[in-house]
């Protein structure tokens, strides 16, 4: 059964998996116009309003900004847990052996960005951004491909699709290890509680959605409080959602329904609309700044480099098949080097103060958009010029990680 190219295209001339990223890209570019624009004043102000939610005088109180990177982040990263853990349960990454490839790929490519930032950046003093270029933006990356149609063969589209996989996880393990400054024990020791809770739960199949999320707060304002980034509980609670229900469906499935538009079109955009924003007056100031160096040289060089370097040694210790030539893998490694959502959150926390907002920025969107160009003008030239129509069966093989619906489906076999 072949699918006509019309239902891949919005509007007649964009893929739909490029349409969260052309989102992005046009609210950063209306944060930028904002910033300079005689509303700038207003912009800042806003963000920096604080307001608390809970009880008087026991409630959490945040600027706004703030909530933006812990509470609307946190159900960002309740939606790629839930993505992470059906990959690794029953897509991409279920299956050890064909995992390996795309895990050593990935793992190269946030060890040399974080390297180079570190030997760029750190000895000026702002080492502790090394993880700004670790991370990839899957809904931009996988965008940027969408854009070269049905000339991307499956095994390269399923390669970046795990890559990108793997980078969340260790983004988020980054995260959870390396931007916590203080922890107190007795809020940890609760946040444990709450999580084992989770985990009871799961093992009772309890089906209703909205128990987790309701418990996910609970697991949110304790973690706040012991001082780790309360967007872990998101993915713990997506880890303790069960692919399946005692009646046979999947709340996994259900909760990725529910969540996939408000945050491909709610979270990702507010986040980027609060933290894309670039004033240009004296921002020439920061281009030669460590932290843009490293941060742009660590996405647009370190991402490629890494990536083909441990797929290099996989083909040659592990004997993994490719998932492309080496052009093709150069190619879809530079995509990989487009940062943007997840590189301004890590920055973000790696930097509070407000004047190293401007270099992490500058640095992220250099890279990115470099990444991009690179990485079409690259595949562009060594993809084959014939375009197939794409296969119902085909389609759903390489559906983009956080851009396509899950399969809704009844399952013989328990799982967790």
């Amino acid at each position: 059964m072949t699918v006509p190219a019309s239902e891949h295209k919005v509007l007649g001339f964009l893929p739909h998996e490029a349409v969260p990223g052309a989102l992005l890209v046009f609210v950063a570019a209306l944060a930028m116009i904002v910033v300079n624009s005689p509303w700038g004043t207003d912009y800042q102000s806003v963000l920096a309003t604080s307001f608390s939610i809970g009880p008087t005088g026991g409630g959490i109180e945040m600027k706004v900004a703030y909530w933006i990177k812990n509470a609307l982040m946190a159900l960002f990263f309740f939606f790629v847990g839930l993505e992470l853990k059906r990959e690794m349960m029953e897509g991409q990454l279920s299956d050890p052996k064909a995992a390996l490839l795309p895990v050593l790929a990935a793992a190269g490519g946030m060890a040399v960005p974080a390297l180079l930032f570190l030997a760029l950046a750190g000895g000026a003093g702002f080492g502790k951004g090394w993880a700004i270029p670790a991370a990839t933006d899957i809904a931009f990356a996988l965008g940027v491909l969408s854009l070269l149609g049905n000339r991307v063969p499956v095994a390269l589209k399923a390669f970046l699709l795990a890559v990108a996989v793997v980078d969340d996880l260790g983004a988020i393990v980054i995260v959870a290890i390396f931007y916590t400054e203080k922890v107190f024990p007795d809020y940890l020791l609760i946040a444990t509680g709450v999580s084992a809770v989770l985990v009871v739960m799961n093992r009772l199949k309890v089906a209703s959605v909205g128990l987790y999320i309701l418990t996910g707060i609970m697991l949110w304002v304790v973690m706040y409080q012991s001082g780790i980034s309360p967007t872990i509980g998101g993915v713990i609670v997506a880890a303790c959602v069960p692919l399946k229900a005692k009646d046979g469906h999947s709340p996994l499935h259900e909760a990725e329904h529910s969540f996939r538009p408000w945050v491909l079109f709610g979270i990702m955009p507010v986040f980027a609309f609060a933290n894309a924003g670039i004033s240009l007056d004296g921002a020439g100031h920061y281009l030669q700044h460590p932290i843009t160096l490293g941060a742009a040289l660590g996405l647009a060089l370190g991402k490629p480099i890494g990536i083909l370097l441990m797929t290099y040694l996989g083909v040659k210790l592990i004997k993994a098949n490719k998932p492309g030539d080496w052009w093709q893998i150069a190619g879809v490694g530079c995509i990989a080097g487009v940062g943007f959502t997840m590189s301004l959150f890590v920055g973000a926390l790696a930097f509070a103060d407000p004047a190293l907002a401007t270099p992490v920025r500058l640095g992220v969107y250099a890279g990115s958009i470099f990444s991009a160009i690179a990485g079409l003008v690259i595949l562009s030239r060594v993809l084959p010029k014939t375009v197939s129509a794409p296969s119902a069966n085909i389609e759903d093989q390489t559906r983009p990680f956080i851009l396509a619906e899950p399969k809704y489906e009844m399952y013989e076999q328990g799982k967790p």
